[in-house]
């Protein structure tokens, strides 16, 4: 019978704070119910059967190779498909990586649902792999070398920050190998290759000393016009998308290495580490220091 997660404790999601990270395989009938939604976001992958996701008005049919992201915070439901018999996945709740916000987003299919699909069938025994290494890492306590394989019970929370991190670096491999692999959504009709191919740039190195002026000499554009169809086509000038890219890399950084502020600034693309960190904290919500000690959360 389907399941309403409210009124069942077992059956809530974890505190945001924590990575909990499981393999299901579910019968007929299973469902879960969240009329409130989550606080974490919840990753899926299936790898065999067929499950159904729905979050606020958007919804999606899962099967094998599927990777299916449900952001916090909007009601949603998930079970095993009708008239399929079964469904086998892993699921992840967790606070996802500001980093990742740009690979998802292609994926958006409204109210917070990301559907990467297809994940060529030559990835599928990695992603797969990144999972259990997940399961076993979520068990490490820091001393010793992390377990190699994790136990026969098929759920693990990461208490530990050790753990945490180790388990959200798996999660990241994931989530890079699907979104970078899955074809692209159609672009918008009218969509200009031109903006296309400078945001690219802007995404693939956002620390680099990018102007209007030379992204436009890249689409052999004069930076009038360049500025003008960028924000047309965007709903953001140039350099505001440069600036969210590099306020996203710098995010990723303070989780992921131990550089001091200046230095995260200046890989960053910022000039002034006080500039940067006003602008991270108008971003984000906290210092980039108290960022890094707090955790984080992706932003849409």
């Amino acid at each position: 019978m389907p399941v309403n997660a409210d009124g069942l404790p077992e059956a809530a999601a974890p505190p945001p704070g924590l990575v909990v990270v499981g393999r299901y395989d579910q019968l007929q009938g299973y469902g879960v119910d969240r009329p409130r939604g989550a606080d974490s976001w919840l990753f899926t992958w299936t790898t065999g059967g067929h499950g159904r996701l729905r979050q606020g008005a958007a919804e999606t049919r899962a099967g094998a190779g599927d990777l299916v992201v449900l952001a916090p915070g909007v009601r949603h439901e998930y079970g095993v498909e009708p008239g399929a018999r079964s469904w086998q996945f892993w699921w992840v709740h967790c606070q996802a990586r500001p980093a990742w916000s740009p690979w998802l987003r292609p994926y958006d299919t409204g109210d917070g649902l990301f559907v990467v699909t297809p994940t060529p069938a030559t990835l599928h025994d990695r992603v797969g792999a990144a999972f259990r290494r997940m399961l076993a890492d979520a068990r490490w306590t820091g001393t010793d070398a992390p377990p190699a394989t994790a136990p026969d019970d098929r759920v693990a929370v990461a208490h530990g920050t050790a753990a945490r991190e180790l388990a959200l670096s798996s999660l990241e491999e994931i989530v890079l190998l699907t979104a970078a692999t899955a074809r692209l959504p159609s672009p918008p009709p009218g969509t200009d290759p031109r903006v296309r191919h400078a945001e690219a740039l802007i995404a693939a190195d956002p620390g680099a000393p990018h102007t209007v002026r030379s992204l436009a000499e890249s689409v052999s554009l004069s930076p009038s016009r360049f500025a003008h169809l960028f924000t047309r086509q965007s709903g953001q000038s140039p350099m505001r998308a440069l600036r969210e890219a590099r306020l996203r890399h710098a995010a990723r950084l303070l989780e992921s290495t131990d550089l001091p502020v200046d230095r995260v600034a200046a890989a960053s693309g910022f000039v002034s580490p006080f500039h940067f960190s006003r602008v991270f904290h108008t971003r984000y919500g906290a210092p980039p220091g108290a960022y890094r000690t707090g955790g984080s959360m992706v932003e849409t």
